[in-house]
């Protein structure tokens, strides 16, 4: 079986911090409805008890859908519940402890924040995708260090899927598939969008009218 690295691109949905699961529940339907084919599981306030009941809830929604279901920062609960794969920042580990976890199948993104030689040894790592960000100002990371647009284009030539974060809007998100992003990852534009499915729709639309 081979890892499922061409489907890392689109709309990649990244969950809010919340302790209501039903909720989050809904709102993740709502935003896989709307085109989104990539679910990152973030929560940084949860235990574990509650990580793992939402993980698996989210896991089966996503494997209804047809979608990937990226587990943040705890490679260990994502190998434990058998996510498609797992997310991790410059303080989660290394990148060769999370592929002997989870084996050579799952999916492993690495956040290289602005920074090209973490992207390089992602890269030559075994990774799956390079995220970069901030690229934009973020309520989730207010002190985050903005990222240049021109990341997304030098980070082409590795041959990995490149995703953007931070402070995505449907209003700046062209800009970043023309420059260069497979996929931009959104919290706060889409979940806390009054209507999630119709802030999917409009995200997922941007892929259809901007090259790439």
């Amino acid at each position: 079986m081979n890892r499922p690295t061409a489907e890392i691109s689109g709309l990649y949905a990244v969950t809010p911090d919340s302790d209501d699961t039903a909720a989050l529940i809904a709102m993740t339907r709502a935003a896989l409805a709307g085109g989104a084919r990539l679910v990152q599981y973030r929560n940084k306030r949860a235990g574990a008890e509650l990580r793992c009941a939402q993980a698996t809830a989210l896991l089966e929604l996503c494997n209804h859908a047809g979608a990937l279901l990226i587990v943040n920062d705890h490679v260990d609960l994502a190998g434990e519940i058998g996510a498609h794969g797992a997310h991790i920042g410059g303080e989660d580990g290394s990148l060769e402890s999370a592929r002997k976890r989870l084996g050579p199948h799952r999916v492993i993104g690495v956040s290289c924040y602005r920074e090209m030689a973490r992207a390089e040894a992602a890269a030559t790592g075994g990774a799956d995708y390079i995220a970069f960000g901030s690229f934009f100002a973020s309520s989730v990371k207010p002190g985050a260090v903005r990222a240049p647009l021109s990341l997304l284009k030098a980070a082409r030539p590795l041959g990995l899927p490149v995703v953007a974060i931070g402070g995505i809007t449907p209003d700046n998100a062209g800009s970043l598939i023309e420059a260069g992003a497979d996929a931009v990852a959104v919290i706060s534009a889409l979940f806390a969008a009054p209507d999630v499915e119709s802030a999917a729709r409009r995200f997922s639309g941007l892929f259809e009218i901007h090259p790439s």
